[in-house]
């Protein structure tokens, strides 16, 4: 089945897939072209498929080798629409970035979507999977949850869906330790699993709740494994774009753009950014470093 659906111009699939480094983290794929992308996905019912997203004229076109229900290509459609942010509208963004040489080519390039995955919980997972190791170690941590707890996809069992939340949280944090080897974050990941899967937290309620970005940070920090990073690096991906997520290369690329190599830190990041408000971590993200 072949459907196609409209974003909100610009856009650029390219754009997004390559806006961070999502794609390259299970079940993501990058498509056969740097245009596309495949993303394993398990539906409400419990049916697993792949989906694959391709430029098309009108914006993007979504194929899934099979017939789907009505609710089932609604429910891909909604799902897509997040993930490639197809409804968002960054026209207050470039016409600030018009004015700043380091930006200018963003709306030329349709620049500031995040790619997202279908839910805020496996962004969570893989946000605190990123904290403190290499990227090839993220992707191996990733690509060990995936195949160990996800379901597979009928047609390529080799290939899985994101665990849910009920799948992890059957999990024990030995397993996690000593076979998928995501070490001490493993008890933050059983605890976020748990807690989303009895209920106690609604993490997917943060995609839509209209509140103060100062008090999503807030909801975000009390997810344990979850600091100052992950969750503002949670924060540019729910559309919020207030804080920059600094880390060591933050603080490396601000040190040589504006310090000449002089050690800096934090504070120097945030306030390098200052002046683009609540488009601050956008501009960064997307700054022209080179």
């Amino acid at each position: 089945m072949r459907f196609e659906m409209a974003p909100h111009a610009p856009f650029s699939l390219s754009a997004v897939a390559q806006s961070h480094g999502w794609v390259r983290l299970a079940p993501f794929e990058e498509g056969g072209d740097a245009s596309g992308l495949t993303y394993v996905d398990r539906l409400g019912s419990g049916r697993v498929v792949a989906l694959r997203v391709r430029e098309a004229a009108g914006g993007v076109a979504v194929e899934v080798d099979d017939t789907l229900s009505a609710a089932e290509r609604d429910e891909i459609a909604h799902k897509v629409t997040w993930m490639l942010g197809l409804d968002q509208d960054f026209s207050d963004f470039y016409a600030l970035a018009r004015d700043e040489v380091k930006l200018a080519r963003v709306e030329r390039e349709a620049q500031g979507r995040v790619l997202r995955s279908p839910t805020l919980f496996e962004d969570v997972v893989k946000t605190i999977l990123t904290t403190n190791t290499s990227w090839a170690g993220t992707i191996r941590m990733v690509e060990a949850i995936v195949s160990q707890f996800g379901d597979p996809l009928p047609a390529d069992p080799a290939r899985h869906a994101f665990p849910t939340p009920d799948q992890l949280a059957s999990a024990d944090e030995e397993t996690l330790r000593s076979t998928a080897k995501l070490g001490y974050r493993s008890p933050y990941v059983l605890e976020l699993a748990r807690e989303v899967a009895s209920g106690a937290l609604d993490v997917e309620s943060l995609k839509v709740d209209d509140i103060p970005t100062t008090e999503l940070r807030k909801r975000l920090l009390a997810i344990k494994g979850v600091g100052s990073y992950a969750a503002a690096n949670l924060l540019m991906i729910l559309g919020r774009y207030n804080f920059i997520p600094v880390d060591s290369w933050a603080v490396k690329m601000v040190s040589h753009e504006w310090y000449d190599g002089e050690r800096v830190g934090p504070a120097e990041v945030e306030a390098a950014f200052e002046r683009w408000g609540e488009w601050k971590g956008l501009a960064y993200w997307f700054w022209d470093w080179s």
